[in-house]
């Protein structure tokens, strides 16, 4: 079941994300996020009319997506830049592209115009559900992060949403 998420799946989304954090490169950050982090994240993005979906199987939520704004001037207002992450447990399931339908369904009704996606690269399963998206490489930045002794190249795809 995919289903608007509450600040009562806060816990659940830490715990998914946090295991990102400390074993791999896909995020940037560095340091594990609390329930409290992820409760105010939430209300930051629904606060702008955005929204942040949470995906349960068996009553237990094992992935979540999300849509912010690409950047706060006004003109960008119709861009947003998309996110979603699986259980390490339940990538391969198809939740993520089940995710990625709803996001992308409620933002074009949304008016969105632009859809854009960074990837830590390399990542060809992350490459690959962008892609089933008809999203397409529009950037390469090299070695712009630094983690786990490593630098750190992100590409960054993006779509044109058709309501």
């Amino acid at each position: 079941m995919i289903r608007a998420a509450t600040e009562l799946d806060a816990q659940s989304i830490a715990d998914i994300y946090n295991h990102y954090i400390e074993h791999t490169v896909i995020t940037f950050e560095e340091q594990a996020v609390a329930r409290h982090e992820i409760i105010s994240r939430i209300e930051k993005v629904t606060g702008a009319s955005l929204p942040w979906f949470v995906a349960e199987d068996d009553g237990a939520v094992i992935g979540y997506a999300y849509a912010t704004r690409w950047n706060t001037r006004s003109a960008y207002r119709h861009t947003v830049e998309t996110s979603v992450y699986l259980s390490h447990t339940s990538v391969s399931k198809g939740w993520g592209t089940r995710l990625y339908e709803t996001l992308f369904d409620t933002l074009r009704h949304k008016s969105i115009h632009v859809v854009i996606g960074g990837i830590t690269l390399p990542n060809p399963a992350s490459i690959a559900l962008h892609e089933k998206f008809g999203m397409k490489k529009v950037a390469h930045f090299k070695e712009v992060g630094y983690k786990f002794g490593q630098w750190l190249d992100v590409g960054y795809w993006q779509t044109e949403l058709r309501a």
